[in-house]
């Protein structure tokens, strides 16, 4: 055995032992145990942690419930009209109504009162909100299966492609949405009414042409944001080490979009397209409160809030139901699409 080594104590030398290597007890005290965590595993874990984001899935969760199940239980219909219950207040009755409970009969309340028409009030925000989750959960989903297409695309094989592909996108950047949903509501008018006359189009009719438009607007203009972000990670990826081994080993360009590039920016696509759900709501609502959503007598909110201005002043409370419900809607889901981009995004990780 090695004499060990002795160093003057008035030396300014380094200490030598120092720099000796590490026996197995030294070695052991100083490894550190830890999980392996996946990326979903790591993501789902810190998005739990965040409690806002946590709040506001569980408002989205019961506004769902609201929107979709309750109504299959409710004792009223979003087109019933009842006589002499016109614009009555929440939790009152007609006289119809009060002499059949004192004849014995049983008769549910209107929660949120009715409208003018005699409609019950709650019902119809009950099915404003399903409409505008469906138009939201819809137009997300045409956004990211067209945005995600086209910019992965222009992203992958660049060059002139890419050029071309993203003067495209400049351009309908410029083309105003509104103006495009009244021409073609104007154009389709009639073809559609033609078609909803044919078995099996009849739900043309039930959900009208504005909103068919809505929707084919959303498919030709309201992609661009998404294709611009899918092509900036696309871009990013491609060089990577295991695209260049997939290429060499002869996958072709569809299969190495599809497999190895777009599942690496999944996260990204989540994220932006839950942040996109908020916009599309938003956007179907204000348009239904031009005049220019579903067809009467299915209900949006919008279309409720904008019956409910005529008489703010002796019914106001036809107005603050809807408002609520948009606006209960549209914050959980930006809370909501925060909390994933924190939990999801690695460039925000610690």
């Amino acid at each position: 055995m090695s004499e060990p080594i002795k160093k003057n104590p008035l030396s300014l030398q380094l200490n030598v032992e120092d720099f000796l290597p590490a026996d197995e007890n030294e070695k052991q005290s100083l490894v550190i145990m830890r999980e392996s965590v996946g990326f979903w595993k790591d993501g789902m874990r810190r998005l739990r942690k965040n409690a806002v984001a946590m709040i506001s899935l569980c408002i989205i969760v019961l506004v769902m419930i609201f929107s979709f199940i309750v109504p299959s239980f409710y004792p009223y219909s979003y087109e019933q009209q009842i006589r002499g219950a016109e614009n009555l207040s929440p939790m009152t009755y007609s006289e119809k109504e009060q002499a059949a409970m004192v004849a014995g009969e049983k008769v549910f309340p209107h929660v949120l009162g009715t409208d003018g028409l005699g409609r019950d009030y709650a019902i119809r925000v009950m099915m404003g909100s399903r409409i505008s989750l469906t138009v939201g959960l819809v137009a997300s989903a045409l956004i990211l299966l067209i945005g995600s297409l086209y910019g992965s695309i222009a992203g992958f094989f660049g060059g002139w492609v890419d050029l071309m592909m993203m003067r495209i996108v400049d351009i309908i950047y410029t083309v105003p949405d509104i103006l495009i949903i009244i021409l073609l509501a104007t154009v389709l008018k009639y073809p559609l009414g033609n078609l909803a006359m044919q078995p099996g189009f009849g739900w043309i009719s039930v959900v009208g042409v504005n909103m068919i438009s809505i929707f084919i607007v959303f498919a030709l203009l309201y992609w661009v944001g998404m294709a611009r972000i899918v092509r900036g990670q696309v871009m990013s990826l491609k060089e990577n080490e295991y695209v260049t081994a997939a290429r060499a080993l002869g996958a072709s360009n569809g299969r190495i979009i599809k497999k190895h590039i777009l599942t690496n920016c999944i996260g990204t696509l989540i994220v932006t397209t839950t942040l996109q759900i908020p916009s599309a709501i938003f956007t179907e609502s204000f348009l239904s409160f031009l005049g220019i959503g579903v067809a009467k007598p299915m209900p949006s909110l919008g279309s409720l809030a904008a019956d409910a201005i005529k008489g703010m002043r002796s019914f106001p409370y036809q107005l603050f139901a809807p408002a609520i419900v948009i606006s209960i809607i549209i914050l959980s889901f930006n809370l909501f699409g925060d909390g994933l981009r924190d939990a999801f995004d690695p460039k925000l990780k610690n």
